[in-house]
């Protein structure tokens, strides 16, 4: 069983899945332009990726699927969460095909097909959006968040940088921490 953190693991897997995902897409699209020297390493190195953030995403889904029945929520946010749920669906069923698919690619040594590419260029803009919509389930609903900043409590003088305090003019600023 894994330790309880706060709010709950689906941030930390989440990220991997999708860094893992994105890196395998841009080594497969870098693979179409390099010379051979370097061709099969970015291919070796995307396959791994894709492979890899595969088997992380089956975590991520897990610790999604905790979050959602577990979070505290009400009516606008339980849409934001669904919605975001659903899109991680069907992202991860296409990833998940996708990785089917180049293990039998990388198996035959076949050269990457153009519908390959395609598809996984296609996944990749559905794991954005789905990604955009967590976002957004954390950052506009507030999900999985122990509690919101009172920002009637701190206010910034309009010559302040973000994270420095400073005097009504803005001299003699001093870093803080929040």
């Amino acid at each position: 069983m894994l330790p309880e953190i706060i709010p709950n693991w689906h941030p930390v897997f989440v990220h991997f899945t999708i860094a893992l995902f994105s890196v395998s897409t841009l080594l497969f699209i870098l693979a179409n332009f390099a010379n051979l020297t370097y061709k099969e390493k970015l291919l070796n190195a995307a396959y791994i990726n894709l492979w890899v953030g595969c088997l992380f995403t089956f975590g991520t889904i897990a610790m999604g699927f905790y979050a959602y029945n577990t979070v505290a929520h009400d009516e606008p946010s339980h849409a934001a969460m669904t919605d975001h749920k659903n899109w991680a669906l069907v992202t991860a069923i296409f990833f998940l095909i996708l990785t089917i698919w180049s293990v039998k690619l990388y198996k035959k040594d076949d050269k990457l097909n153009k519908l390959f590419m395609i598809s996984l260029i296609v996944a990749t803009t559905l794991l954005s959006v789905t990604g955009f919509k967590g976002g957004e389930a954390v950052y506009r609903y507030g999900l999985g968040v122990m509690s919101l900043p009172n920002t009637d409590s701190h206010k910034h003088n309009a010559n302040e940088s973000p994270g420095m305090h400073g005097d009504e003019k803005g001299h003699d600023m001093k870093p803080h921490s929040h």
